[in-house]
Protein backbone atom coordinates (compact mmCIF):
# COMPACT_ATOMS: atom_id res chain seq x y z
CA UNK A 1 0.00 0.00 0.00
CA UNK A 2 1.58 3.50 -0.69
CA UNK A 3 0.97 6.20 1.55
CA UNK A 4 -0.70 9.60 0.65
CA UNK A 5 2.10 12.14 0.56
CA UNK A 6 1.11 15.28 2.87
CA UNK A 7 1.45 18.72 1.65
CA UNK A 8 5.31 19.70 0.83
CA UNK A 9 5.98 22.28 3.31
CA UNK A 10 6.91 26.03 1.54
CA UNK A 11 10.69 26.36 1.46
CA UNK A 12 11.86 29.57 3.57
CA UNK A 13 14.01 32.01 0.88
CA UNK A 14 15.68 34.47 3.26
CA UNK A 15 17.46 37.46 2.94
CA UNK A 16 20.74 35.82 1.21
CA UNK A 17 18.86 33.82 -0.61
CA UNK A 18 16.17 36.28 -2.34
CA UNK A 19 19.51 38.78 -2.63
CA UNK A 20 21.83 35.89 -4.79
CA UNK A 21 18.43 34.79 -7.27
CA UNK A 22 16.72 38.34 -8.21
CA UNK A 23 20.17 40.68 -8.56
CA UNK A 24 18.48 44.18 -8.32
CA UNK A 25 18.81 44.46 -12.61
CA UNK A 26 16.53 41.22 -12.87
CA UNK A 27 14.04 43.32 -10.46
CA UNK A 28 13.78 46.30 -12.20
CA UNK A 29 13.50 44.25 -15.16
CA UNK A 30 10.51 42.82 -13.53
CA UNK A 31 8.75 45.53 -12.47
CA UNK A 32 8.89 47.27 -16.22
CA UNK A 33 8.35 43.90 -17.63
CA UNK A 34 4.78 43.41 -16.10
CA UNK A 35 3.49 46.64 -16.49
CA UNK A 36 4.95 47.04 -20.40
CA UNK A 37 3.24 43.83 -20.63
CA UNK A 38 -0.50 45.47 -19.27
CA UNK A 39 -0.47 44.82 -16.27
CA UNK A 40 -2.78 47.94 -14.32
CA UNK A 41 -1.63 48.94 -10.84
CA UNK A 42 -5.46 50.32 -10.41
CA UNK A 43 -6.80 46.88 -9.73
CA UNK A 44 -4.39 46.52 -7.06
CA UNK A 45 -6.92 45.60 -3.14
CA UNK A 46 -5.63 47.99 -0.30
CA UNK A 47 -3.29 47.87 1.75
CA UNK A 48 -4.84 47.56 5.21
CA UNK A 49 -2.80 49.23 8.15
CA UNK A 50 -3.55 48.61 11.78
CA UNK A 51 -2.13 50.72 14.68
CA UNK A 52 -0.55 49.63 17.42
CA UNK A 53 0.47 51.23 20.59
CA UNK A 54 4.03 50.43 19.44
CA UNK A 55 3.96 50.63 16.11
CA UNK A 56 2.07 49.31 12.79
CA UNK A 57 0.89 46.01 11.19
CA UNK A 58 0.50 46.15 7.26
CA UNK A 59 -1.23 43.55 5.26
CA UNK A 60 -0.63 43.89 1.63
CA UNK A 61 -2.45 40.87 -0.95
CA UNK A 62 -2.19 40.74 -4.58
CA UNK A 63 -2.42 38.07 -7.14
CA UNK A 64 -1.85 37.61 -10.97
CA UNK A 65 -3.15 34.62 -13.40
CA UNK A 66 -0.33 32.51 -11.94
CA UNK A 67 0.59 33.52 -8.59
CA UNK A 68 -1.12 35.24 -5.10
CA UNK A 69 0.54 36.66 -2.77
CA UNK A 70 0.58 38.61 0.87
CA UNK A 71 3.10 40.61 2.72
CA UNK A 72 1.95 40.74 6.72
CA UNK A 73 5.01 43.50 7.93
CA UNK A 74 5.64 45.41 11.16
CA UNK A 75 6.69 48.74 11.78
CA UNK A 76 8.13 49.66 14.96
CA UNK A 77 10.16 52.97 15.18
CA UNK A 78 11.46 52.90 18.43
CA UNK A 79 13.37 49.92 17.24
CA UNK A 80 15.85 52.00 15.62
CA UNK A 81 17.42 53.41 19.22
CA UNK A 82 17.14 49.74 20.34
CA UNK A 83 19.90 48.28 17.41
CA UNK A 84 16.53 46.03 15.98
CA UNK A 85 15.22 46.23 12.51
CA UNK A 86 12.71 49.16 12.13
CA UNK A 87 10.71 46.99 9.48
CA UNK A 88 10.28 43.13 9.87
CA UNK A 89 7.67 40.43 8.84
CA UNK A 90 7.21 37.81 6.06
CA UNK A 91 5.63 37.68 2.65
CA UNK A 92 3.83 34.16 1.65
CA UNK A 93 3.57 33.23 -1.72
CA UNK A 94 0.62 30.47 -3.10
CA UNK A 95 -0.37 29.02 -6.30
CA UNK A 96 -3.08 31.36 -8.02
CA UNK A 97 -5.15 27.97 -9.04
CA UNK A 98 -5.51 26.09 -5.97
CA UNK A 99 -3.95 29.43 -3.28
CA UNK A 100 -1.85 26.60 -2.04
CA UNK A 101 1.39 28.48 0.06
CA UNK A 102 4.48 27.70 -2.51
CA UNK A 103 7.15 30.02 -0.66
CA UNK A 104 8.00 32.32 2.48
CA UNK A 105 10.15 34.91 1.63
CA UNK A 106 12.19 37.32 3.95
CA UNK A 107 9.27 40.98 3.76
CA UNK A 108 12.23 43.04 4.61
CA UNK A 109 14.69 42.00 1.84
CA UNK A 110 12.33 42.02 -0.67
CA UNK A 111 11.24 45.37 0.54
CA UNK A 112 14.62 46.59 0.33
CA UNK A 113 14.88 45.27 -3.65
CA UNK A 114 11.49 46.04 -4.57
CA UNK A 115 11.13 49.65 -3.84
CA UNK A 116 14.15 50.97 -5.21
CA UNK A 117 13.26 48.49 -8.53
CA UNK A 118 10.32 50.51 -8.88
CA UNK A 119 12.24 53.70 -8.35
CA UNK A 120 14.82 52.82 -11.64
CA UNK A 121 11.81 52.03 -13.51
CA UNK A 122 10.25 56.09 -13.33
CA UNK A 123 14.45 57.23 -13.06
CA UNK A 124 15.18 55.22 -16.41
CA UNK A 125 11.97 57.38 -18.09
CA UNK A 126 12.34 60.70 -15.63
CA UNK A 127 15.86 61.57 -15.42
CA UNK A 128 18.60 62.86 -18.16
CA UNK A 129 20.16 60.04 -19.85
CA UNK A 130 24.04 61.71 -19.07
CA UNK A 131 22.56 62.07 -14.98
CA UNK A 132 26.36 61.47 -13.40
CA UNK A 133 25.33 62.83 -9.40
CA UNK A 134 23.56 61.16 -7.26
CA UNK A 135 22.19 62.92 -3.55
CA UNK A 136 20.58 60.07 -1.34
CA UNK A 137 18.86 61.35 1.77
CA UNK A 138 18.81 58.66 4.28
CA UNK A 139 21.44 55.90 5.30
CA UNK A 140 19.27 52.87 6.01
CA UNK A 141 18.59 49.94 3.80
CA UNK A 142 16.43 51.77 1.25
CA UNK A 143 19.18 54.10 0.96
CA UNK A 144 21.98 51.62 -0.05
CA UNK A 145 19.66 49.65 -2.14
CA UNK A 146 18.29 52.80 -4.13
CA UNK A 147 22.09 53.71 -5.18
CA UNK A 148 22.34 50.40 -6.30
CA UNK A 149 19.44 50.45 -8.28
CA UNK A 150 19.74 54.19 -10.03
CA UNK A 151 23.24 53.10 -10.89
CA UNK A 152 21.88 50.22 -13.14
CA UNK A 153 19.97 53.15 -14.80
CA UNK A 154 22.07 56.31 -15.26
CA UNK A 155 26.23 56.83 -15.27
CA UNK A 156 26.55 57.36 -11.64
CA UNK A 157 29.81 58.90 -11.20
CA UNK A 158 29.53 60.92 -8.03
CA UNK A 159 27.06 60.25 -4.54
CA UNK A 160 26.74 62.76 -1.87
CA UNK A 161 24.48 61.25 1.09
CA UNK A 162 23.03 63.47 4.02
CA UNK A 163 22.08 61.11 7.32
CA UNK A 164 21.12 62.33 10.46
CA UNK A 165 24.36 60.84 12.50
CA UNK A 166 27.82 61.41 11.50
CA UNK A 167 29.02 57.17 12.09
CA UNK A 168 26.15 56.10 9.97
CA UNK A 169 26.91 58.80 7.07
CA UNK A 170 30.81 57.77 7.61
CA UNK A 171 29.65 53.93 6.97
CA UNK A 172 27.56 54.92 4.57
CA UNK A 173 30.35 56.90 2.35
CA UNK A 174 32.61 53.84 3.14
CA UNK A 175 30.66 50.81 1.70
CA UNK A 176 30.38 52.45 -1.81
CA UNK A 177 33.91 54.14 -1.84
CA UNK A 178 35.26 50.70 -1.78
CA UNK A 179 32.81 49.78 -4.41
CA UNK A 180 35.20 52.29 -6.70
CA UNK A 181 32.52 55.03 -6.59
CA UNK A 182 33.68 58.78 -5.59
CA UNK A 183 31.19 58.98 -2.72
CA UNK A 184 31.17 61.94 0.43
CA UNK A 185 29.40 63.46 3.10
CA UNK A 186 26.90 66.10 1.60
CA UNK A 187 28.70 69.37 1.47
CA UNK A 188 26.83 72.86 1.37
CA UNK A 189 23.39 73.30 -1.45
CA UNK A 190 23.95 69.91 -2.48
CA UNK A 191 20.23 69.54 -3.79
CA UNK A 192 21.20 72.43 -6.07
CA UNK A 193 24.23 70.32 -7.53
CA UNK A 194 22.12 67.12 -7.94
CA UNK A 195 21.12 65.58 -11.26
CA UNK A 196 19.20 62.97 -8.70
CA UNK A 197 18.00 63.45 -5.50
CA UNK A 198 16.17 59.92 -3.73
CA UNK A 199 14.84 60.87 -0.29
CA UNK A 200 14.74 57.62 2.02
CA UNK A 201 13.76 58.82 5.06
CA UNK A 202 11.50 58.83 8.08
CA UNK A 203 11.46 62.25 7.79
CA UNK A 204 7.46 64.01 8.36
CA UNK A 205 8.35 67.28 6.85
CA UNK A 206 10.30 68.38 3.68
CA UNK A 207 13.56 67.95 3.57
CA UNK A 208 14.95 70.68 1.95
CA UNK A 209 13.49 74.15 0.03
CA UNK A 210 11.94 73.49 -3.70
CA UNK A 211 13.32 76.03 -5.46
CA UNK A 212 17.06 74.11 -4.71
CA UNK A 213 15.86 71.71 -7.44
CA UNK A 214 17.59 72.04 -10.71
CA UNK A 215 15.42 72.96 -13.33
CA UNK A 216 15.89 69.34 -14.82
CA UNK A 217 16.93 66.98 -11.52
CA UNK A 218 14.44 64.10 -10.95
CA UNK A 219 13.47 63.54 -7.12
CA UNK A 220 12.29 59.96 -6.17
CA UNK A 221 10.58 60.11 -2.62
CA UNK A 222 10.09 56.56 -1.08
CA UNK A 223 9.81 57.35 2.52
CA UNK A 224 6.42 57.61 3.60
CA UNK A 225 2.86 56.04 3.13
CA UNK A 226 0.82 58.43 5.30
CA UNK A 227 -1.53 61.91 4.05
CA UNK A 228 0.06 63.92 7.36
CA UNK A 229 3.50 62.75 6.26
CA UNK A 230 6.12 64.31 3.39
CA UNK A 231 9.76 64.62 2.69
CA UNK A 232 9.28 67.33 0.15
CA UNK A 233 6.98 70.33 -0.44
CA UNK A 234 3.80 71.11 -2.05
CA UNK A 235 5.88 73.58 -4.47
CA UNK A 236 7.83 70.61 -5.55
CA UNK A 237 4.51 69.08 -6.47
CA UNK A 238 3.60 72.05 -8.63
CA UNK A 239 7.00 72.62 -10.67
CA UNK A 240 7.76 69.27 -11.42
CA UNK A 241 6.14 66.86 -13.56
CA UNK A 242 4.89 64.29 -10.89
CA UNK A 243 4.99 60.61 -11.33
CA UNK A 244 3.12 58.43 -8.87
CA UNK A 245 2.24 54.71 -8.82
CA UNK A 246 -1.91 55.08 -9.12
CA UNK A 247 -3.65 58.23 -9.13
CA UNK A 248 -5.79 56.63 -6.05
CA UNK A 249 -3.01 55.59 -4.01
CA UNK A 250 -1.12 58.85 -3.86
CA UNK A 251 -4.74 60.42 -3.20
CA UNK A 252 -4.88 58.21 0.14
CA UNK A 253 -1.69 57.60 0.80
CA UNK A 254 0.98 59.96 -0.47
CA UNK A 255 1.48 63.32 2.30
CA UNK A 256 2.95 65.02 -1.00
CA UNK A 257 0.49 64.94 -2.75
CA UNK A 258 -2.44 64.96 -0.59
CA UNK A 259 -1.33 68.48 1.17
CA UNK A 260 -0.72 69.93 -2.52
CA UNK A 261 -3.84 68.90 -3.09
CA UNK A 262 -5.38 71.18 -0.32
CA UNK A 263 -2.97 74.17 -1.10
CA UNK A 264 -4.23 74.12 -4.66
CA UNK A 265 -0.83 73.45 -5.85
CA UNK A 266 -1.48 70.38 -8.25
CA UNK A 267 -4.96 68.69 -9.40
CA UNK A 268 -5.61 64.44 -9.47
CA UNK A 269 -5.81 65.22 -13.37
CA UNK A 270 -2.40 66.87 -13.66
CA UNK A 271 -0.75 63.76 -11.71
CA UNK A 272 0.75 60.91 -13.87
CA UNK A 273 1.10 57.32 -13.15
CA UNK A 274 3.88 54.88 -13.37
CA UNK A 275 1.72 52.69 -16.19
CA UNK A 276 1.63 55.70 -18.02
CA UNK A 277 5.30 56.83 -18.11
CA UNK A 278 6.49 53.28 -18.84
CA UNK A 279 4.13 53.08 -21.75
CA UNK A 280 5.08 56.37 -23.19
CA UNK A 281 2.23 58.51 -22.53
CA UNK A 282 4.47 61.20 -20.32
CA UNK A 283 5.55 64.15 -22.03
CA UNK A 284 8.89 65.02 -20.48
CA UNK A 285 10.09 68.79 -20.72
CA UNK A 286 13.77 69.12 -20.86
CA UNK A 287 13.90 72.26 -18.61
CA UNK A 288 11.83 71.07 -15.75
CA UNK A 289 12.06 68.75 -12.72
CA UNK A 290 10.65 65.95 -12.48
CA UNK A 291 9.11 63.46 -9.24
CA UNK A 292 8.60 60.45 -8.63
CA UNK A 293 6.51 59.48 -5.64
CA UNK A 294 6.32 56.12 -4.22
CA UNK A 295 4.36 54.42 -1.09
CA UNK A 296 5.06 50.72 -2.06
CA UNK A 297 1.78 48.80 -3.40
CA UNK A 298 1.22 45.12 -2.81
CA UNK A 299 1.61 43.86 -6.33
CA UNK A 300 5.35 44.99 -6.60
CA UNK A 301 6.10 42.55 -3.74
CA UNK A 302 4.18 40.01 -5.38
CA UNK A 303 5.90 40.17 -9.26
CA UNK A 304 9.42 40.37 -7.28
CA UNK A 305 9.15 37.56 -5.42
CA UNK A 306 7.49 35.36 -8.45
CA UNK A 307 10.38 36.18 -10.16
CA UNK A 308 12.35 34.86 -6.62
CA UNK A 309 10.44 31.88 -6.52
CA UNK A 310 10.56 31.05 -10.01
CA UNK A 311 14.64 31.70 -10.23
CA UNK A 312 15.07 29.65 -7.11
CA UNK A 313 13.05 26.82 -8.62
CA UNK A 314 15.10 26.99 -11.46
CA UNK A 315 17.97 25.71 -9.90
CA UNK A 316 16.38 23.47 -6.95
CA UNK A 317 13.90 20.59 -8.24
CA UNK A 318 11.47 19.02 -5.95
CA UNK A 319 12.98 15.72 -4.44
CA UNK A 320 11.30 12.80 -5.81
CA UNK A 321 8.56 11.12 -3.80
CA UNK A 322 9.44 8.20 -1.76
CA UNK A 323 7.73 5.16 -2.23
CA UNK A 324 6.89 3.40 0.90
CA UNK A 325 4.59 0.15 -0.09
CA UNK A 326 4.60 -2.11 2.57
Amino acid sequence: MTATPGPRRPPFLDGATISRVLPMAAAIDTIQEAIAAGFDPETDPLRTSVALPTGQLLFMPSATDRYAGVKLISVAPANSDRGLPRIQGVYLLMDAATLAPVALLDAPTLTAIRTPAVSAVAVDHLAAPDARRLLVFGTGPQAHGHVEAIRQVRPIAHLSVVGRRRASVEAFVARWQASGLHAEPAGTDPVARADIVCCCTTARQPLFPAPAVGPSATVVAVGSHEPDVREVDENLVARAVTVVETRSTALREAGEIVQALRAGHCTPEGLHTLAELVRGAVVVPPARPRLFKSTGMAWQDLVVAAAVHRRWLSTHAPEPSVDRSA
